[in-house]
Formats: C-alpha cells, structure tokens, sequence
C-alpha cells in the first residue's frame, strides 16, 4: 500500500497530500482510496486496532494531485462542510495549460452540466465560475492560478479547454498527448480554511517537492509569504 503523506493534523481535522491516480473513494476500480489509505495511516500513527474515523468534505478528480483535508471527528468534518458549502475555505490550485493564455487575468463564466461520461458546456446547465492569474507563461504553456468559486465537477479541466487552452496531460477535454503517468497537470496547492474549534485558521501550500513533475521543470517559484 503507498503511504499517505500526511502535512497537518490535529484533533479534528488532518490535511493530506492526494497523489494522482488514487480515487477519492472506493469505486469499481477496486484501488485503495484515498480515504482507506488516510484511516489505515491513522490508526498506524495513533496504534488504534479499531475504526478510525475520516470524514470526506471535499473531492479531486483522480488524476488530479494536492491538498485535500478531511474530517477526524463528525464535528469537524460536519463544520468543514458548512464551510465548504458557505464558500468559506480557501484553496487556490496551479494549471498548466496549452498555448499562452490572454488576458492575464480573468473571470470565466459558463453554464455547464455533468454525468457518469463527463462535463460538458450547457445553456440549461449550472453556472459555473472561476477567477485564474497567469503565473508564467512562454509561447508553448500558461501556469495559472486558478480560484474556484463554484465547484462544478471538472469545471477548471472543462472551463480552460473550453477556451482553447486544455490542461497538460488532460486527453478527456483535448490535451494532445498523455503524461507519462498518465496524470494532468492540474493541483491543489493552497488551501486555508478556519479549525473547526478554534478561532485561528489553518493555511498550508503544497511544498515544491509535491507538485506535478511538469510545473517543477519550469523556470517559477511562488514568492515566499504571500499565503493566505
């Protein structure tokens, strides 16, 4: 089994690193989860032989990598979610996308629905909208800095293909060739969000050594301190 790099915990809340290609849940695949990894790393870490408790807030696409964070106690993962449903937590993802991307700032807007196949722009769908910043750029590539403010399934995958501009890797929404290990270059690198208990607030970033292969060959570092 791979472990699990755990990079926050406390009593009611842990933040954990997702690999690409490991599901969020079980599913027909048969894989370990995500969520089984995280409940047997726990009950490792704590020498707990019973059930250890994880509840799931929040979702990535399998091939996506990142920042995902969890609930220890139903209490912090029922107020994690009011968060999440209140728009609340922070989290900022990288992208790097096809083709140099204009403006360098922008809002995109679009109507969009989802089934079992996938996503795909519909007038009669749910408004989905993000806010992205381009980070760096040559005349192959964009890295963007992407918001969400909806959470539509693939909504950052379908959105930015949707302008011309698919992720690297991505083959669903138009990417030219697969990564080697067949992930996309798509993570959640920062996340915020306030302790469930407490008053302060619990802010991380995905340390450079755990980002997509594809960002790290680039020639850009984040500034160090301006998070959150």
């Amino acid at each position: 089994m791979q472990d699990i790099q755990i990079l926050h915990e406390d009593n009611h809340t842990v933040v954990v690193f997702k690999p690409p290609g490991i599901p969020m849940q079980p599913d027909s695949s048969g894989d370990m989860s995500l969520l089984d990894m995280v409940r047997k790393s726990l009950a490792r870490r704590h020498y707990k032989t019973g059930n250890v408790f994880v509840g799931m807030v929040q979702r990535l696409d399998r091939p996506v990598s990142g920042l995902v964070v969890l609930g220890r106690t139903s209490k912090g993962a029922s107020r994690l979610s009011d968060q999440i449903r209140r728009h609340q937590v922070q989290k900022r993802y990288l992208a790097l996308v096809h083709g140099r991307i204009e403006p360098s700032k922008a809002e995109c807007s679009d109507f969009m629905s989802s089934d079992e196949k996938g996503s795909r722009i519909d007038p009669h769908g749910k408004l989905a909208r993000l806010f992205y910043q381009v980070l760096w750029h040559d005349e192959a590539h964009s890295l963007l800095e992407v918001e969400l403010k909806t959470g539509r399934k693939h909504q950052i995958r379908l959105q930015l293909a949707q302008r011309g501009h698919p992720i690297v890797g991505d083959l669903r929404y138009g990417a030219p060739e697969p990564l080697a290990d067949r992930s996309i270059a798509l993570c959640a690198w920062r996340l915020a969000y306030a302790h469930p208990t407490r008053s302060d607030m619990v802010a991380l970033e995905l340390p450079d050594s755990l980002l997509p292969a594809a960002v790290l060959q680039l020639p850009w570092r984040p500034a160090v301190g301006e998070w959150p």
